[in-house]
């Protein structure tokens, strides 16, 4: 790098964090380290990742850029088309400001599953640029270096460790680069959000505390409006659950079948009684019927089908939680059911959340964030 500066951008989670803590030993004084409040953060979490990155004795400088990230994604619902807009304000920022510090060069702690599943066609991670011909240097202005490239999450937490970086981040829960917006379904709007972060403060409290705990658990937020299901799929339920009944959000996800992406359907089953592992059979059975479906989620409570009636509460949580190891693959996590409910009643507490789903579906045919 001779004499130049090099700049990172950390969101406060085990990859970024860990880049930034070796970039820095290596660097010292050459490097940036900026953190960006791009509005889709949990709640008091800008406050409490910039105290975590500084007591790391990173040169950190915060950027507050919410209504940059919030216009550029205004009106659009697809999932790629979020997530690559996302992508595009994300560089421009950064570029912006890393011009600024003098700096020519960006680390980055893009890892193995981001470059395969954005390369395998799955979805897009948002830093990942190389992988698929972006040259960065006429893009955006800068070179780039990623050491953790070759790497999977429990192989970054090693290093993590390794290298002292405080628990609070090296042993933290995975979030998504573009954060809650990956779990806010369909077009993202301020009181969507609202709602969302919300949600998220009652599932992290709630399943935290499971021991072992799952590798990843959160809330993503759709609106509560349904379709009708196909005569098959009802069948399928119907097998496994005598009483039950299953609908369709109006609304798209995003799901995996064989190597390849697939964008498709949730299905809302709900009704009836079941232990746990018979609900994790019914997303098979359900995708064998209609193939446009490519997750399935488990109605815990609430005002019922949102297909009509008039309910100022709009809004469906899905709560997520998978067992996993290297994130490749997952399988969802035996949450005890009086737990659910009783996180049910909670959520249900939230102004504008009109019912609460468990996602029963593994990986694949479903990844484990929605978009």
């Amino acid at each position: 790098m001779g004499g130049s500066k090099a700049a990172i951008a950390t969101s406060g989670g085990v990859d970024s964090t860990t880049c930034a803590v070796l970039a820095h030993k290596a660097l010292e004084g050459r490097l940036v380290c900026f953190f960006m409040d791009t509005g889709f953060m949990r709640e008091g979490e800008v406050e409490e990742v910039s105290e975590m990155l500084r007591s790391l004795g990173l040169p950190l400088r915060v950027l507050y850029v919410r209504d940059r990230f919030i216009e550029a994604l205004r009106g659009k619902r697809d999932a790629e088309e979020k997530r690559i807009t996302f992508r595009e304000t994300f560089y421009r920022v950064l570029s912006k400001e890393a011009k600024k510090e003098g700096c020519d060069v960006l680390i980055q702690g893009t890892i193995a599953p981001d470059w395969i599943e954005t390369s395998g066609g799955i979805k897009t991670q948002h830093n990942v640029l190389e992988q698929l011909g972006l040259n960065t240097v006429d893009r955006y202005g800068f070179r780039l270096l990623e050491p953790l490239l070759e790497l999977y999450k429990d192989q970054v937490r090693e290093v993590a460790r390794y290298l002292g970086v405080r628990l609070e981040a090296s042993e933290r829960q995975p979030f998504p680069g573009p954060g809650l917006m990956v779990r806010c379904i369909g077009e993202v709007r301020e009181e969507k959000l609202k709602v969302l972060r919300a949600a998220t403060s009652v599932v992290e409290r709630a399943l935290g505390g499971l021991r072992p705990p799952p590798n990843q658990y959160f809330a993503a937020v759709v609106e509560d409006e349904r379709s009708a299901a196909s005569h098959e799929a009802e069948r399928a339920v119907r097998e496994v659950l005598p009483r039950g009944r299953v609908q369709y959000f109006n609304c798209r996800a995003t799901g995996v079948k064989g190597d390849n992406r697939a964008y498709g359907k949730i299905a809302v089953v709900s009704g009836g009684k079941a232990g746990t592992e018979d609900l994790f059979r019914l997303p098979e059975k359900i995708i064998h019927e209609d193939g446009e479906v490519v997750r399935a989620v488990y109605e815990l409570g609430g005002e019922g089908s949102g297909m009509g009636g008039g309910s100022t509460n709009r809004y469906a949580v899905l709560v997520r939680a998978v067992e996993t190891r290297d994130f490749m693959t997952a399988k969802p996590y035996n949450v005890p059911m009086e737990l659910l409910e009783r996180l049910c009643r909670d959520l249900l507490e939230i102004k504008g959340v009109s019912s609460v789903c468990y996602d029963i579906t593994s990986k694949p045919p479903a990844t484990v964030e929605y978009e």
